[in-house]
């Protein structure tokens, strides 16, 4: 990590340590917002993280980015912040688009949405349903890519024009239906979108900023364990000091470490953008570990892991929930296996070494 890196997870952990505990969380839920938290974090210019100083953004690049998400993800942060830099702070600035004030989320093209633009510069009109936007009802606005004439165009969209239908996923964060019926648009919320900026560019960092939240996830689920297990007595000594216990503590670390190192290796080979290799390699990797490290945790902790107000069950419902956004461990795995083998045989360990080299 670097040196800048390094300083921004520390400032961040060190407003999320005050901000965002435990009963912060679960005091959260009835809405799935935090505005206290989002509010110390906007002041400090963490939502922007990665987007250009030049065009409104805080900075950065997308290893950056990973980083700050791997804190939110640790403390389970009830705000949108993989939404608000990586993926519609990115479209906006990459289009030459304002960055609005408040947050802004971004509807990732689930099958089923429907996105018309119609019109021309002074014109424009917007029709549109898009379904699980996350925290879609809370944000400013919602970034959606539309095509007029074959030319596609990166649309920010005010959320106070559409219809907002109230969804949430199973950690209780809003994932949002968002329906906008013919709606005038300006000609400052409408842009040509560059190259480069499509639906495979969103989701291959949608899935990387998921990633990133698993894997920060990860690492307090494995200091919990250890912790817990270590200090529970069972026929008068600690339950870490028993075999089948101690099998499941290496179990999470091997799979906290793995994704850990995953995400460090895609969000660092992301020069400028993530590439697919990298990201299909850590949504593979983290989605499993998503799967087996909640499981050994919650055999190590027994019933207090499933309780609303323990750390493990906020994080684990947030596990279960990021893994299968912006595509499965399953989805990214076949993909992966289909590329790699149209590459032929004599292209998988350099497509292998290159990504560990570059990294």
């Amino acid at each position: 990590m670097s040196e800048h890196s390094t300083m921004l997870t520390e400032v961040a952990a060190g407003l999320m340590r005050d901000l965002c505990t435990p009963e912060d969380v679960v005091a959260a839920e009835a809405t799935g917002w935090s505005d206290r938290l989002w509010s110390a974090l906007a002041e400090a210019g963490f939502p922007y993280v990665s987007v250009p100083e030049e065009a409104g953004g805080s900075g950065g690049d997308v290893a950056d980015a990973c980083a700050l998400l791997a804190v939110a993800g640790r403390f389970a942060a009830p705000v949108p912040l993989a939404e608000n830099g990586l993926l519609a702070g990115w479209a906006l600035a990459a289009a030459g688009l304002e960055l609005p004030e408040g947050p802004v989320s971004v509807a990732a093209g689930r099958p089923g949405d429907v996105v018309e633009l119609s019109g021309g510069p002074g014109r424009w009109r917007l029709t549109a349903r898009v379904q699980r936007v996350p925290w879609g009802g809370r944000s400013t606005r919602v970034v959606l890519l539309a095509s007029v004439g074959g030319e596609r165009h990166v649309v920010s969209a005010p959320t106070a024009a559409a219809q907002v239908e109230p969804g949430r996923n199973l950690a209780a964060e809003p994932r949002d239906t968002l329906t906008w019926d013919d709606v005038p648009l300006t000609d400052e919320a409408v842009a040509a979108a560059p190259a480069g900026v499509d639906p495979d560019a969103l989701r291959l960092r949608g899935a990387l900023g998921r990633a990133a939240l698993i894997s920060g996830a990860l690492q307090r689920v494995a200091e919990l364990t250890v912790r817990y297990t270590g200090e529970r007595q069972q026929f008068g000594r600690p339950v870490a000091r028993f075999q089948a216990v101690q099998a499941h503590l290496v179990t999470i670390t091997e799979e906290a470490e793995l994704a850990r190192l995953a995400v460090e290796v895609a969000a660092r080979n992301a020069r400028p953008d993530p590439g697919f290799f990298d990201v299909a390699a850590a949504a593979s990797v983290t989605g499993e570990a998503a799967t087996v490290a909640a499981r050994a945790a919650h055999q190590a902790h027994g019933a207090i892991g499933m309780t609303k107000e323990y750390e493990l069950g906020q994080l684990s419902r947030r596990l279960w929930s990021w893994r299968d956004e912006f595509g499965s461990e399953r989805a990214w795995g076949r993909e992966l296996g289909r590329r790699l083998a149209g590459a032929g045989a004599g292209e998988l360990w350099p497509r292998i070494s290159t990504g560990l080299v570059n990294a």
